[in-house]
């Protein structure tokens, strides 16, 4: 009898093709269903400026500003379009007048920023009250806070509400431009002695700034040391006082550049004032409200009054050795104080009350 092999070699053939497909069908598998993805985050707990954690809605599309410093951040970042509301006291730039209101910083409607269904409240610890915090935590809304003391805290406060909000790259942008502006301006003025100012934020009574605030810190980097030396914030001082320190320059905050002339002159003209030397040799600078806030827009403001103290610095001399000063920044007429004095982060109410809160941070 004869034997037939060709059975044999069928079985073993769909042996080996049975084990290929058998070997394949966890490929087909595991390229038929999509890979397992974790679920993008609803929440971020961050550490703010003032030391609370708290939980940042992700991503962030509606916010509220509680603070004009804040509201211009917002605009120097190129993200107003989720800006939704702001203060009474949001002026800059213009557009930020458009927003809807939602009252003061010190006491804003809470009832108007709950209808605006914010994703987050933007905050300065040293203006807004704790209260306020406690009632957006009370309502569900989340807060972050800020708080800078000096022009390098303004520039690493900026680029960190810029994480926050999830623009990043918009926050190194605006601290790199800062930083280069007071690079070349440290290398202008940098070697010249600093004029010595009084910085009047008010005038009846005389306040000034303190050594530790935001503003003397600009003051010294325009090439400006204040003649006051004081560790309070916003200290009151006598017109005697600054006779006998004789500034070589009066700083003014202006914001409404008409009223210039007519002030000043009937501010040199109380005799109380006309001990000061500046008084009567109308030595002064007016510089941009900017200052009063610390926001990106403040070099502007240091820049400029460094121009008004050391014009020398900012001289062209042309092939004819005739200095000429820089045309795009004119020094002031002769004799200014501004109309609108600006509330400080931690302004004493009772000057407050009396009139002194007409623009605030």
């Amino acid at each position: 009898m004869k034997v037939v092999a060709r059975p044999r070699f069928r079985s073993a053939a769909c042996l080996v093709t049975a084990a290929l497909l058998s070997a394949a069908a966890p490929l087909r598998a595991q390229t038929a269903l999509p890979a397992a993805t974790s679920p993008a985050p609803l929440f971020r707990e961050i550490v703010d400026e003032a030391g609370r954690t708290v939980r940042v809605p992700q991503p962030v599309r509606r916010i509220v500003s509680l603070a004009p410093s804040l509201t211009e951040t917002i605009y120097a970042l190129g993200l107003q379009d989720r800006l939704v509301g702001d203060t009474d006291y949001c002026d800059y730039p213009p557009d930020a007048q458009k927003k809807t209101k939602v009252g003061g910083a010190i006491n804003p409607s809470l009832e108007q920023i709950a209808a605006l269904h914010p994703d987050l409240v933007l905050m300065t610890k040293s203006l807004n009250r704790l209260e306020t915090v406690h009632s957006l935590d009370n309502l569900g809304i989340s807060s972050y806070a800020t708080d800078p003391h000096t022009v390098a805290e303004i520039i690493s406060s900026s680029r960190k509400l810029a994480e926050v909000l999830g623009f990043p790259e918009a926050g190194e942008r605006i601290a790199a431009d800062m930083q280069r502006r007071l690079a070349g301006l440290h290398e202008r003025i940098g070697a010249l002695p600093p004029k010595r100012v009084l910085f009047a934020v008010w005038t009846e009574p005389l306040i000034s700034i303190g050594k530790d605030t935001f503003i003397a810190d600009a003051m010294r980097r325009a090439g400006a040391v204040s003649i006051v030396d004081s560790s309070l914030n916003w200290p009151q001082v006598s017109l005697e006082e600054v006779a006998r320190l004789q500034p070589d320059f009066l700083v003014f905050a202006a914001s409404h550049s008409e009223t210039i002339a007519p002030q000043f002159e009937s501010l040199a003209g109380l005799p109380a004032w006309q001990i000061l030397d500046a008084i009567r040799n109308h030595r002064f600078a007016v510089i941009s409200d900017a200052v009063n806030r610390p926001a990106p827009r403040i070099v502007s403001a240091i820049e400029d009054l460094a121009r008004q103290l050391h014009p020398e610095a900012f001289a062209d001399k042309p092939a004819g050795g005739k200095e000429i000063l820089e045309k795009e920044h004119p020094l002031p007429p002769p004799g200014f104080i501004s109309a609108v004095f600006p509330i400080a982060d931690s302004f004493p109410l009772d000057t407050i009350s009396r009139g002194a809160c007409l623009c605030a941070r």
